[in-house]
């Protein structure tokens, strides 16, 4: 009985990381594998013996591979192209108005939309400096 209980488990975990893909329940499908032979190679092992080995077994499993994750998830951030663009002049193409929503640039050839920072109003042909990016949205300034 306690051999199909340790087998699911493993179908269990695997199904699940399969659906998550995000690297946690795999261990527990190899500490339910690990528990699994335990179980059978040792006949007299209590349930509460086995629930023992999955539990360090996991634990192990999980510390030893959290440098891994830590690294995966700390990664440096990368500056896209667009972030080049902070201090450059775009010509005003379309009115910078913020309480209207409205506003255009082109810089590099390319529109943008655009705001200012403090919410004044800037003209049509007027150059503008860009102070900050976010989205698709240029943050200028005059």
């Amino acid at each position: 009985m306690d051999i199909i209980l340790w087998a699911a488990l493993i179908v269990v975990f695997v199904i699940v990381e399969f659906c998550t893909l995000q690297l946690v329940s795999i261990w527990f499908a190899v500490a339910s594998l690990i528990t699994l032979i335990c179980t059978l190679c040792f006949d007299k092992l209590s349930l509460l013996g086995q629930a023992a080995i999955f539990v360090l077994t996991s634990a192990v499993l999980v510390i030893i591979t959290l440098p891994l994750i830590r690294k995966r998830l700390n990664k440096e951030h990368i500056a896209t192209n667009s972030e080049l663009e902070i201090g450059k002049k775009a010509l005003v193409i379309e009115e910078i108005n913020s309480d209207k929503g409205m506003g255009r640039v082109t810089l590099n050839g390319v529109d943008w939309s655009a705001i200012t920072a403090d919410g004044s109003v800037i003209p049509t042909d007027s150059v503008v400096t860009v102070s900050e990016i976010k989205g698709t949205k240029l943050i200028v300034k005059l």
